[in-house]
């Protein structure tokens, strides 16, 4: 067998995150993303190492049964940004959670937890289409010197990029902008930021759209390299162009924010306003919280309700203290706070601290506090002793040395663990057992339709 080579086999299921297993005739297991449980496919191997085999899809050769024989994204396949357009919701969900099963089933058993028992199922999204408030598009070209196009990343490339004006996670807002920026910037003939040679003008368009309130902000990312043109006429030119188009919502800020960075990802090295103001306020369960371009916040506001209102029941009646270790914006310890005497956050991104101050003010909640810095460090400060803690960290899970500090210092009677990384939560609750505490309550929610990512939120407890 070698590098290069195309296979044959069927799908014979799907872990998390999008990894198909892939049998071949002689019994050879492959790992091949972007599969369904059920197709025949046809790959080529990518990597044979360790006993570990992997390949990269080329065709479905056989539809699975579950499959659905169209969808209503036409560029689904193509685009990288989702996985599941081609299954039903009913499906979707289904095979999100036997995804959960089977990663945290054997974890729990490990301190007698049955996981039939404890677990509580998958809740569904409020909506499966156009739930996203937050899109961040890339400029680029389909293929190798190509037309200008942005949109979204094309499946299994880095360099290629995939126009995406009908995309279906997104409203109908997005598209227009989308289409006004690209044929502007078209027109003009302004370069796009190549990622292997470092040159070129246009990098990210990002857009970001209040559920509640239909605000939309926009930021135009870009390079500092600005020969042959006047930046300052075609800034305010695409200015114009932009609020020139009809919207269901209300267009609040257009900004420009320069990036340097040579590694393909949004950075802010400098931002401007070109129209507006450089925020807007979203509504989550009553409370109002300021979202900035680069706040984070979950990007389904209406399944974040669902998460949210989750958590609360969870928790239930009245708490003493509350740690909210990984707190960003503040959203969970505010929502929370009504059932608590005195909330701590602790969040190490200065800015969302900040943020998560100003909402609470706003929301009149004087029992929050925020503490910027590492949770591996802040904790050895803080000399107050929580009756209960929340974790909601980055996708990686909490360092190791944390956790320890966590389940052996503090010792809550109680913990409340939001992941939406299945398998480094899986790591994680390992440790936590490993400390004396035992999951009571689980539950998954579906917070992004299509893709193969899924919020999950365990209740635990001290034995």
């Amino acid at each position: 067998m070698k590098k290069g080579q195309v296979l044959e086999g069927i799908v014979e299921k799907v872990v998390f995150p999008n990894k198909g297993i892939v049998i071949t005739e002689d019994g050879k297991e492959f790992v091949v993303k972007n599969c369904i449980p059920g197709q025949t496919v046809s790959f080529s191997v990518r990597k044979m190492r360790k006993g570990k085999c992997e390949g990269r899809l080329l065709n479905t050769l056989k539809k699975s049964s579950i499959e659905l024989q169209e969808w209503s994204c036409p560029h689904f396949g193509e685009c990288g940004g989702c996985a599941y357009q081609n299954l039903s919701y009913e499906s979707q969900l289904k095979l999100k959670e036997n995804q959960i099963r089977e990663l945290l089933a054997p974890v729990l058993s490990e301190s007698g937890v049955d996981f039939e028992r404890v677990f509580e199922g998958i809740k569904e999204s409020p909506r499966q289409f156009a739930y996203r408030n937050k899109m961040e598009f890339s400029f680029g070209d389909t293929e190798k010197d190509g037309p200008l196009a942005l949109g979204m990343h094309k499946r299994g490339s880095f360099y290629d990029i995939v126009n995406v004006e009908e995309c279906k996670i997104v409203d109908e807002d997005y598209h227009r902008i989308l289409i006004c920026v690209r044929a502007f910037s078209e027109a003009k003939k302004i370069s796009f930021y190549h990622k292997l040679s470092h040159e070129g003008y246009l990098r990210h368009l990002l857009v970001r759209k209040a559920v509640k309130t239909g605000d939309i902000l926009i930021d135009l990312v870009t390079s500092t390299q600005t020969e042959g043109f006047d930046e300052t006429a075609v800034l305010a030119e695409l200015k114009e162009q932009i609020l020139g188009v009809s919207y269901d919502g209300k267009i609040v800020g257009i900004l420009h924010t320069r990036n340097d960075s040579l590694a393909d990802v949004i950075r802010d090295d400098g931002t401007d306003i070109l129209y507006g103001q450089d925020y807007f306020y979203e509504e989550l369960l009553g409370l109002e919280f300021k979202i900035t371009p680069f706040s984070f916040f979950q990007t389904n506001s209406l399944g974040a309700e669902v998460l949210y209102e989750t958590a609360r029941e969870y928790i239930g009646g009245s708490l003493g203290t509350v740690f909210d270790l990984y707190s960003g914006t503040g959203t969970i310890a505010q929502i929370l706070s009504p059932a608590a005497g005195k909330v701590i956050g602790v969040e190490i991104v200065e800015e969302a601290v900040e943020a998560a101050r100003e909402n609470a003010k706003r929301n009149g909640l004087a029992n929050c506090t925020f503490i910027a810095g590492d949770v591996l460090k802040v904790v050895d400060a803080i000399e107050e002793k929580p009756d209960f803690i929340i974790l909601d960290p980055p996708r990686d899970g909490i360092h190791p040395k944390a956790l320890s500090k966590i389940g052996l210092r503090f010792r809550p009677e109680r913990m409340l663990y939001i992941s939406c990384k299945p398998t480094s939560l899986a790591r994680d609750l390992q440790m936590l057992q490993e400390y004396g505490y035992v999951v009571e309550r689980l539950c998954c929610v579906d917070m992004f339709p299509g893709t193969g990512h899924v919020e999950t939120c365990v209740l635990l407890g001290r034995k």
